[in-house]
């Protein structure tokens, strides 16, 4: 069953297929392949600090080893928030309904931190919602791609040509200073061997 993005506005439901737009989809790409001796195609390997292992490309996303070598498989590892204590596990979002949110102001999507962009292809598309997109408005959601320890926010958003996409990130955290705010400086020290250069030492 293919996976999709399901949203609800006013009770009526829409969902969408998804795909990953990035940089190579856009522009292509160039892959530069490195050649042993014998001809054959390298892969990617690196040795641990202790050079002990040799850890292979996809190694390292089954596990962890402790500083003591013990091994620790990911479905063993749990979250942990800034003070230590364990958190829960957020479910992926795909297939399950989530509430749409808003239209909202533009200043929210222009404040993300941009993590993925994907193009959506309607699979049941409510007529309202598609109304409200291409008269420009955008809707937010929580998405999670797999399960992990913290959703995402996305945004649900129309070009022009009426192509869909969901704009995936964190909400910026932007810290401002009041123009009154003195900037702390750095005091004069009163150490008495401090003074002028005399540059007739040099």
């Amino acid at each position: 069953m293919a996976r999709e993005i399901v949203v609800s506005r006013e009770g009526k439901t829409s969902k969408f297929g998804l795909t990953k737009v990035d940089r190579s989809k856009l522009y292509g790409r160039r892959r530069r392949i490195h050649l042993g001796p014998d001809g054959a195609v390298c892969t990617r390997a690196a040795l641990t600090e202790d050079g002990a292992l040799l850890i292979q490309s996809g190694m390292t996303a089954q596990g962890y080893f402790t500083d003591g070598g013990t091994w620790v498989p990911n479905k063993e590892l749990v979250g942990l928030d800034e003070d230590g204590k364990e958190v829960e596990q957020v479910d992926s979002t795909l297939g399950k309904e989530q509430t749409l949110e808003g239209p909202v102001d533009a200043q929210e999507i222009l404040d993300l931190e941009l993590q993925s962009v994907y193009a959506l292809d309607p699979t049941e598309l409510d007529d309202g919602l598609r109304g409200a997109l291409d008269a420009g408005d955008a809707f937010r959601f929580v998405f999670n791609y797999r399960a992990d320890y913290r959703a995402e926010t996305a945004f649900l958003v129309a070009n022009p040509e009426g192509e869909i996409f969901a704009l995936i990130g964190r909400p910026s955290e932007v810290a401002w200073r009041d123009a009154e705010e003195m900037i702390p400086t750095f005091e004069d020290s009163d150490d008495e061997e401090d003074g002028d250069l005399d540059f007739e030492m040099f």
